[in-house]
């Protein structure tokens, strides 16, 4: 996972990018026959200082290393605080990114 959080103007911007195959229950059938073998990012959740700025559910429909770009408002924050990223799959694995904010 590769994941960017610059502030400006009391706005945190934040640029991810979160390798996963992104499996679909389509695609799992017609490689395996069964589709339960499905797997892709169900849950995406960010904090700063323990405290939740994002939290998305997804599905199926994202493509392969799928990118996210969000802001939200940073008043309480400042540069150098820890952005931490998120994501857990289908097959419940996990994947956590810290990041500085710049």
């Amino acid at each position: 996972m590769k994941v960017k959080a610059k502030l400006k103007n009391g706005v945190v911007k934040v640029k991810m990018m979160a390798k996963h195959a992104m499996t679909t229950y389509n695609q799992a059938e017609k490689k395996t026959g069964d589709r339960e073998n499905a797997n892709f990012i169900t849950h995406l959740s960010g904090t700063v200082k323990d405290k939740v700025v994002i939290d998305i559910s997804t599905s199926q429909f994202l493509s392969k290393n799928p990118i996210f770009q969000f802001k939200f408002k940073g008043d309480e924050f400042k540069s150098g605080d820890e952005f931490s990223m998120t994501w857990v799959d289908r097959k419940g694995n996990t994947k956590t990114k810290k990041v500085k904010i710049k």
